[in-house]
C-alpha cells in the first residue's frame, strides 16, 4: 500500500508539473516571427490585397471587348390603296449593331490598367516596408528596455549587499550614521529605475502588440539581440539606391499612371468603328442592310480631359523631381546622425565602459579596506551605472539612424547583422 501511495504521489508531481509548464509557458517570437505574423494579420494589408485585385480586375475589363446590341421592332402596314386580302398586315425589322475599338485605343486602355496594379503594389509595399520597420523599432525598443531593467536589478541587489553591510558597520559603530542613509537613498533610486524599466518593457511590449496582431498573448517575450556596431555604410552607395526609395517608386508608380491616361485621352478622339447589319421586313418587301459608323470629332476633340491629364502628369514629375531632392537630403542627414550615433557607440565600446568598471573595481576596493568612504564607493557605482545606460541609449540612436535609412531606401541594412 505505501508502494502505491508513492507512485500516485509521483505520479500527480509529474501532472502538475506538465499542467504547469502549459499553463505558464510564455511564447518567444524572434524577430521575424513578428513581421511573418503581421504581413498574416494585419488589416490594412488585407486592405491593400483588396485594392490590388480591384486594380487586376480592371485590366481583365481594359482587355473585353464592347457588347453587341440588338434592336427588334414590330407593327401594322396599312396600304394607301384597297387590297384584296386586307388594308392592314404587319411588319417587322431586327438591327445589330457591334462597336469595335481601334487597337491602338485597346492598348491604350490596358496600359492605364496596368499601371493602376503597379501603383497597387507599390503601394502595398511600401507599407510592408513601414510596417516592417516600425516592428523592427519596437522589437529593439523592447530589448534596450530589458538590458537597462538588467541593469537596474544588479545595480539594485548589489546597492542592497552594500547596504546590509554598512548597517552594520554603523550598528557596530565602524561607521557614522548618514552613511546608511546614503546607501538607503541610492537602494531606494536603484529600485526606483527598476521599476521604471519594467514599466517601459510592458509599454513597449504593448505597442509592439498592437503593430503586429490581437492574436499574440498579454505576455509574451522576445528572442533576439542588439545589433552590432560594425555596420559601416557608404554615403555614395546610399545615394546610388535612390531609385530605389519606395517614396519615389510610388510617385514614379502614379506618374505612369497619369501618362497612360494622357495617351488614352489623346486616342479617344477617334475611339473606334460601329458595324451595323439590320433587316426590315415589309408585307411584300425584305430590305436588308449593312453599314459602318464612325464618329466625327469636329465639334468635340476632348481638349478639356486631354488637358486635364497632361497637367495632372505635369504635376506628378514636378513632384517627382522635387522628391528626390528630398530624398537626398533626408538621407544625407539620416547618413550624419548614423555617423554621429557610431562613434559614440565606438566611444563608449573602445574604452569608456572599461574605464568606468575599473574605476568602480578601484573604489570598492578602497572602501572595503577602509581607505575611502562610502560616498566615494557609492559615486562610483551611481556613475558607472549611468555609464551603461548612456550607451544603451547610443546604441539604440545608432539602431533607429539606421532603420530611417533603411525606410528612405526600402533596404534591408540590419538583416543580415542581427
Amino acid at each position: 500500500m505505501t508502494y502505491n501511495f508513492h507512485m500516485r504521489i509521483v505520479f500527480l508531481l509529474l501532472f502538475l508539473g506538465l499542467f504547469s509548464n502549459s499553463v505558464w509557458c510564455v511564447p518567444q517570437y524572434t524577430l521575424q516571427d513578428l513581421i511573418d505574423i503581421a504581413k498574416r494579420e494585419n488589416p490594412i494589408l488585407d486592405v491593400l490585397k483588396a485594392k490590388e485585385d480591384a486594380a487586376r480586375s480592371n485590366v481583365i475589363t481594359a482587355e473585353s471587348y464592347l457588347n453587341p446590341s440588338i434592336a427588334i421592332g414590330t407593327g401594322p402596314s396599312r396600304f394607301r390603296t384597297p387590297n384584296s386580302n386586307t388594308n392592314q398586315r404587319r411588319n417587322y425589322d431586327v438591327n445589330l449593331s457591334q462597336p469595335l475599338e481601334f487597337p491602338n485605343v485597346r492598348s491604350a486602355k490596358k496600359a492605364v490598367a496596368e499601371s493602376r496594379v503597379n501603383y497597387a503594389s507599390s503601394v502595398t509595399e511600401a507599407t510592408l516596408i513601414n510596417l516592417s520597420l516600425q516592428i523592427k523599432k519596437a522589437f529593439y525598443d523592447v530589448l534596450q528596455n530589458e538590458a537597462i531593467l538588467k541593469i537596474a536589478e544588479g545595480d539594485r541587489d548589489a546597492l542592497k549587499n552594500i547596504q546590509e553591510k554598512v548597517a552594520l558597520r554603523v550598528e557596530v559603530g565602524e561607521a557614522p550614521r548618514y552613511e546608511v542613509i546614503k546607501a538607503d537613498t541610492e537602494l531606494v533610486a536603484a529600485q526606483r529605475d527598476a521599476d521604471a524599466a519594467r514599466l517601459r518593457i510592458y509599454e513597449s511590449k504593448l505597442y509592439l502588440r498592437g503593430l503586429v496582431s490581437k492574436s499574440l498573448t498579454d505576455a509574451f517575450d522576445l528572442t533576439g539581440t542588439l545589433p552590432s556596431s560594425d555596420i559601416n555604410l557608404n554615403a555614395d552607395t546610399l545615394k546610388n539606391e535612390i531609385i530605389k526609395s519606395p517614396r519615389l517608386r510610388q510617385i514614379k508608380a502614379s506618374a505612369d499612371i497619369a501618362e497612360n491616361q494622357l495617351r488614352l485621352e489623346e486616342k479617344l478622339i477617334n475611339p473606334g468603328i460601329t458595324l451595323n447589319a439590320g433587316v426590315d421586313q415589309d408585307p411584300d418587301i425584305a430590305n436588308y442592310r449593312f453599314g459602318i459608323s464612325i464618329p466625327i470629332p469636329i465639334w468635340n476633340q476632348r481638349q478639356g480631359q486631354i488637358g486635364e491629364a497632361a497637367a495632372g502628369y505635369r504635376e506628378l514629375q514636378a513632384q517627382y523631381t522635387d522628391q528626390e531632392l528630398a530624398l537626398k537630403r533626408d538621407i544625407e542627414s539620416a547618413f550624419q546622425r548614423y555617423l554621429i550615433a557610431q562613434q559614440q557607440v565606438k566611444t563608449f565600446e573602445s574604452g569608456l565602459l572599461s574605464q568606468a568598471e575599473s574605476v568602480l573595481k578601484v573604489a570598492e576596493s578602497a572602501y572595503r579596506y577602509g581607505e575611502r568612504g562610502i560616498l566615494e564607493y557609492l559615486d562610483a557605482q551611481r556613475t558607472f551605472r549611468l555609464v551603461r545606460k548612456d550607451y544603451l541609449a547610443s546604441k539604440y540612436d545608432y539602431i533607429v539612424a539606421i532603420l530611417e535609412i533603411e525606410q528612405l531606401l526600402g533596404m534591408d541594412i540590419l538583416e543580415n547583422k542581427i
